[in-house]
């Protein structure tokens, strides 16, 4: 604790990283001061109902927001209710689009200036989608607003704020890029997801308080064992995201001239985590549709009724998994290419040792992958469903306060921060965190 106190001073020593570091607080209270600001004409009752009916996919967006829509802690719909969910699904659709459509696979190979192009892109999608939501928003709680303005005028403001509160927050995130320290968009729901956690810790308190027949002592105990499994996942998380497979590299001797090149040996690292939570959050997406599309069209009867109850079912928790499973091989797919991998190292006089340059050793490198791919979706599967089971235990909501998706992305921003400031206090010749 000592160094990394030691370390925290010499950074702040720095005066660039020390603007960095107060530029990414400043814009993280102006987040969660957005959170705080109020739309216009629109029922908090309505709209909280609203967000009940969508199961666990609204308890996912008050997650990653911060926002608790309850009518009894908050008198008005915040301005960010929409949080950065717009912008995630754009990053999400741009990202499979550019595998399939070859005009936007080319543009990503431009380098800096085709990744700008595709970034132009994404904020549009992410405008159209915010919009899109706010429609459907408002008119899933049309039928109860809070306002003294004709209904058209009404819906005007209401629309408008929700797309403006979204747009803006994707405009902070990339501001921190630019002028702060990490992804802005992972600081803006790690601050969402860090904001919630005194309201889940009372949460989980009373629950054990119900669980215990109203025993304090044991509701507190209770607390403290939850904490303790907290921290022993974090620190299980912390070692999965850290570790990775090293595969060796050899490169071949080529003498040009008078001088002699190559030789060296290196090895090509492949995380055990390769997806981050991106397969998580595609598989909530995916489950979540139905009972989306129920919600905001409110349809009645049997059917509609199932969709919506839906994450009480066993079998929900079934397909979760299946799909996590499903979109952790799918994401890898389309982001680790081991063909042009072993192409590039073929050209440049690079091999793995005992295996032949070539197809195969890109069928070296695609099995191991995919051995480490079968570890972290049960990873990412125990991660996820393990809070779930915990809160069935308890008793308390689904959004208990440990989710794991939460975890992974808390840990992973962190991880994330710390690897950056290392990187800066190195090149400054001060021991850093990592030492």
């Amino acid at each position: 604790m000592g160094s990394m106190f030691e370390t925290l001073r010499n950074a702040f020593r720095i005066k660039d990283l020390r603007k960095k570091l107060g530029f990414t607080v400043l814009i993280m209270l102006i987040y969660r001061l957005g959170t705080a600001i109020p739309v216009p004409g629109i029922s908090v009752e309505a709209f909280t109902d609203f967000f009940n009916r969508l199961g666990q996919y609204g308890n996912f967006m008050q997650t990653i927001t911060g926002v608790t829509l309850t009518g009894q802690t908050v008198r008005a719909v915040p301005l960010f209710v929409l949080g950065i969910q717009p912008y995630i699904n754009a990053s999400i659709i741009m990202q499979l689009l550019t595998f399939a459509i070859p005009s936007l696979q080319s543009m990503s190979e431009e380098g800096e200036a085709g990744q700008k192009k595709i970034q132009k892109i994404t904020r549009f999608v992410t405008i159209g989608l915010a919009l899109l939501m706010s429609v459907a928003y408002w008119y899933s709680t049309k039928s109860a607003v809070a306002s003294i303005l004709p209904p058209a005028l009404n819906a005007l403001v209401i629309i408008s704020s929700f797309t403006a509160g979204s747009t803006f927050i994707m405009w902070l995130g990339e501001q921190i890029n630019d002028r702060g320290i990490g992804n802005g968009i992972s600081i803006i729901i790690f601050t969402g997801i860090i904001s919630g956690f005194p309201n889940n810790i009372v949460t989980v308190y009373y629950s054990f308080m119900k669980w215990s027949q109203k025993s304090i002592i044991l509701a507190i105990l209770g607390v403290i064992l939850v904490l303790l499994v907290f921290v022993a996942i974090i620190t299980l998380v912390v070692y999965i995201q850290s570790a990775e497979r090293r595969v060796p590299v050899q490169y071949a001797k080529k003498v040009i001239g008078r001088k002699m090149y190559g030789g060296q040996s290196t090895y090509l690292p492949i995380k055990v985590n390769q997806s981050g939570v991106l397969p998580v959050i595609f598989a909530v997406s995916v489950l979540m549709m139905p009972s989306t599309i129920v919600s905001l069209f409110g349809f009645n009867g049997k059917v509609a009724q199932f969709f919506l109850n839906f994450s009480n079912n066993p079998l929900y928790y079934i397909i979760y998994a299946l799909l996590i499973f499903a979109f952790t091989f799918f994401y890898s797919s389309i982001s680790f290419n081991p063909e042009e991998i072993a192409s590039r190292w073929q050209k440049d006089g690079g091999f793995i040792p005992g295996i032949r340059p070539g197809r195969s050793t890109a069928t070296f490198i695609r099995n191991t992958s995919h051995r480490l791919l079968w570890f972290e979706a049960v990873f990412l599967i125990f991660i996820v469903l393990f809070p779930s089971l915990l809160s069935l235990i308890t008793g308390s909501s689904q959004n208990i306060w440990l989710g794991g998706t939460s975890i992974l992305i808390v840990v992973g921003v962190a991880m994330d921060i710390i690897t950056q400031l290392e990187s800066q206090l190195m090149m400054r010749h001060y021991k850093g965190f990592l030492d």
